[in-house]
């Protein structure tokens, strides 16, 4: 049946072009397996369209992956996030997502498109005779850098994935149905990358011999240890983290940014805490991060969703000395003549003029920097205050509470003037929570804060607490909620991929 339809749409094709006897259109070039990957400047571009898949398609509903989507995995489906609205997001906030939700298919495909641009780049470039020995190098170990990520993310969502590289392309029977590999089997791949890329990666790309400008934003050793040290995290091997979180400190590349609120402006393209992040520009490669993120009828902030936001539980464990908590938009008066703000009590009715907002926005990715539609904010994938935040916990568990533990916590603290911890008042176990409740002031809607729920045996306890609180069910069931249900279009192409103890 296939080829009959290919072959009515060639038909139908030519039959238009006999009716357009006008069209003579140039051919400027001519993309071949003979004559791609030729020049330095073919492996260059192959990069960065992996780099490209980050965010998605340039200008033009530019939401995927790291430019909003992944978020709704993330930190919505947490004790932190919320969306009042319905559909696939409501789905995630509420704990009832299924195999049909569209954020899970879409965040799927983004992160195998990537992988499917590394697996070409390594698969084409490795028999390049165009460019040098350190050229080539630089290229793989980038790109194997960038799918090492997609992986670790793909693992943190769903577990269990098929595994492809570029050693399937040269195998006839690569897009045979296959069965997911376990997560021991890819932490194995990943970990082999991540090491083979920090090899060769440089530090910086200040007076790079390869790329002619400082390219921050790409791949460099600080990222590709940092990332090993997310996976070792992930996996309870103290031990390691505490090694390569000091490696990245002796770098002595990274330091926390000032301010806290400065750290998230548009402005703000790149400073020294950035470690990896994914690069916008509005004009070139806009993102829609503001629209997703900031407050609806607000008169500075305009014609923005309130789709993706915070709870107001959460909101309120911040202390008022910490900055953190000037990051939202709490109270304001609205372009709509309504004071907008937090209702006293769970059920209450606003008086005249008042609109109890059911969540907050939040200024991470809405500042009031910004008038265009497509905003140009940075996505901090990897900064250096996860870094010492992961130390910090990789040594409480070792050994208990220490003052490096504290003194590393502390540093995030004091940048942001919140209440400082003092070691004789914790526990191992008390710092360990004091830690999760950092990293959730410090790291809400970067990405983290299902892994960090997952790793410290929390998902369950604190986001069905919260959903019972405030009237809702508890959805959140462990172990089968640890990740979430294939995509049903997935399944339905590769039936080896189950759902069955994941309802």
């Amino acid at each position: 049946m296939k080829k009959y339809t290919i072959l009515l749409l060639l038909l139908t094709a030519g039959a238009q072009i006999s009716c357009n006897q006008d069209l003579d259109p140039t051919v400027y070039s001519n993309l071949t397996n003979t004559n791609g990957y030729q020049t330095k400047s073919d492996a260059v571009a192959a990069i960065n369209s992996i780099y490209g898949r980050l965010k998605g398609p340039s200008v033009g509903d530019n939401f995927s992956y790291w430019a909003t989507r992944h978020f709704a995995l993330t930190d919505i489906a947490t004790d932190l996030g919320h969306c009042q609205f319905g559909g696939d997001p409501g789905q995630l906030s509420l704990g009832t997502w299924s195999s049909t939700n569209g954020l899970l298919k879409e965040d799927w495909n983004a992160m195998y498109k990537l992988i499917a641009n590394a697996n070409s780049a390594i698969f084409n470039i490795t028999p390049m005779t165009g460019i040098t020995a350190a050229e080539k190098a630089q290229f793989i170990a980038e790109a194997k850098f960038l799918r090492a990520s997609a992986y670790m993310d793909l693992t943190d969502a769903w577990g269990p994935v098929i595994l492809i590289t570029e050693a399937n392309l040269g195998n006839p029977g690569y897009l045979d149905q296959t069965p997911p590999s376990s997560v021991e089997e890819i932490d194995a791949f990943i970990i082999k990358q991540l090491n083979e890329a920090a090899d060769v990666l440089p530090v910086n790309y200040k007076q790079n011999a390869i790329y002619s400008t400082n390219d921050v934003g790409r791949a460099t050793k600080g990222a590709a240890l940092t990332l090993l040290a997310k996976l070792y995290l992930r996996a309870h091997d103290w031990p390691k983290v505490a090694t390569l979180t000091q490696q990245v400190m002796n770098l002595n590349e990274y330091s926390l940014f000032p301010t806290y609120l400065g750290l998230f402006k548009e402005s703000n393209k790149w400073c020294s805490e950035n470690i990896f992040s994914s690069l916008s520009d509005a004009n070139t490669n806009g993102t829609e991060l503001l629209n997703h993120f900031g407050p609806t009828d607000h008169p500075v902030v305009q014609n923005r969703w309130q789709y993706y936001t915070v709870n107001w539980d959460f909101y309120n464990t911040f202390g008022d000395e910490d900055d953190r908590k000037k990051c939202f938009f709490p109270e304001f008066m609205g372009s709509d003549g309504l004071l907008h703000k937090q209702a006293p009590t769970l059920g209450a009715q606003p008086p005249a003029g008042v609109l109890y907002m059911p969540d907050v926005a939040t200024r991470k990715y809405a500042d009031d920097e910004t008038t265009t539609y497509y905003d140009g904010h940075s996505v901090n994938i990897l900064r250096y205050a996860d870094v010492l935040l992961s130390r910090a916990e990789a040594l409480n568990e070792i050994s208990g509470p220490t003052q490096e533990a504290i003194d590393l916590i502390n540093r995030v603290k004091g940048r942001s003037h919140a209440k400082l911890l003092i070691l004789a008042n914790y526990t191992q176990a008390t710092l360990r929570d004091a830690i999760l409740q950092e990293r959730g002031w410090e790291l809400f809607y970067e990405g983290k804060r299902r892994a960090d729920l997952i790793r410290m045996n929390k998902y369950d306890v604190l986001v069905n607490a919260y959903h019972l609180r405030v009237g809702e069910a508890a959805q959140v069931k462990m172990p089968q909620n640890k990740y979430y249900t294939y995509p049903q279009s997935q399944v339905d192409l590769n039936p080896k991929l189950s759902n069955a103890d994941r309802q």
